[in-house]
């Protein structure tokens, strides 16, 4: 397992109590006592950093390279059940961003997400999670198909961003991006959206607009990274912990704000240190949060989505 550099303390304890385990197995010295004491130690330790994280060390958290991506989550969800879907039908297929249809329980849903690799070949494969105008365009038309046949679209956001190539720029990657807000805003089915991961400006916000929008508690949301923040603002990135906390970028920040409607609660130690628990966690909040949804009607459904992005922002007159 690899830890980030707060997390040290942990790995500190670990390894004392993993030689004090081996001392008890192969000696006749009893350390039972030993152990507890290094356990119980290992246990408050684990809940105080956890309990008093910054926003920048979320940040490295929903970066975590053990975090579970997109394709985990659907399939632990779904099961064999999952049917992926390719292709925007006018450019290619673009393998950062994936979709298809999947069922939880008895009920049919479209999955949407940005899928980033686990390695550097399958990183490569899915462009960093970063989707081309064609990942927008194929997501739009997933989208399209689950209105015509009244089922739900769970998205789920993980990206660094939108690919600011120049080939994206000349397909059209703003107005993909800006097609997909105006379409999603009125779409007649329930969109329950979850960011699992990094949601970055307009490449998370174009999969990103929900009837209701649920953020795991290590997870960021912004309209751009804290590097890119502090090498505008500051010309350099060593700013990025003080650029983390301006941004306002965490859970609590969004919620507080009324960007997200609800945070869903990780394992101690994050989403990567109890896979299976946060996969039945995420699975809840989306039959509860469809269950508050499943009997609107598709004209409630649009307006009350309205209602929600119109109503957002401060302002002095």
């Amino acid at each position: 397992m690899e830890y980030l550099e707060f997390e040290l303390p942990i790995k500190e304890l670990e390894d004392q109590l993993q030689k004090c385990q081996i001392i008890g197995l192969e000696s006749e010295v009893d350390v039972t006592e030993t152990c507890k004491q290094i356990e119980k130690k290992l246990i408050a330790t684990k809940k105080d950093i956890y309990k008093n994280l910054t926003p920048w060390q979320r940040v490295q958290m929903s970066r975590h390279p053990s975090r579970p991506y997109t394709l985990d989550y659907i399939k632990a969800l779904c099961g064999d059940s999952f049917l992926e879907l390719h292709g925007d039908r006018g450019f290619k297929d673009d393998k950062a961003m994936i979709g298809g249809l999947g069922k939880i329980g008895d009920q049919s849903f479209m999955f949407i997400g940005q899928q980033k690799g686990y390695n550097t070949k399958t990183r490569q494969y899915r462009n960093f999670g970063m989707a081309n105008p064609e990942g927008y365009r194929k997501a739009l038309r997933l989208m399209k198909s689950a209105e015509k046949f009244g089922i739900p679209v769970v998205t789920l956001l993980d990206t660094p961003g939108a690919y600011p190539g120049l080939e994206a720029e000349e397909r059209g990657q703003g107005e993909a991006i800006a097609r997909n807000i105006l379409e999603m805003t009125r779409l007649k089915v329930p969109i329950i959206t979850i960011v699992i991961g990094e949601g970055a400006s307009g490449g998370a916000l174009g999969i990103g607009v929900g009837d209701k929008v649920l953020m795991l508690e290590n997870t960021w949301y912004s309209v751009i990274s804290p590097e890119s923040c502090s090498s505008i603002l500051w010309r350099s990135w060593e700013y990025k912990e003080q650029a983390a906390e301006a941004l306002k970028l965490t859970a609590t920040d969004m919620k507080k704000m009324g960007i997200v409607d609800e945070i869903v609660k990780e394992p101690i130690g994050g989403a990567h240190s109890d896979r299976e628990k946060t996969f039945l966690t995420v699975k809840n909040a989306i039959l509860k949060t469809y269950e508050e949804l499943k009997n609107l009607s598709p004209k409630d459904l649009v307006n009350n989505r309205m209602e929600k992005y119109m109503g957002m922002g401060v302002f002095k007159g």
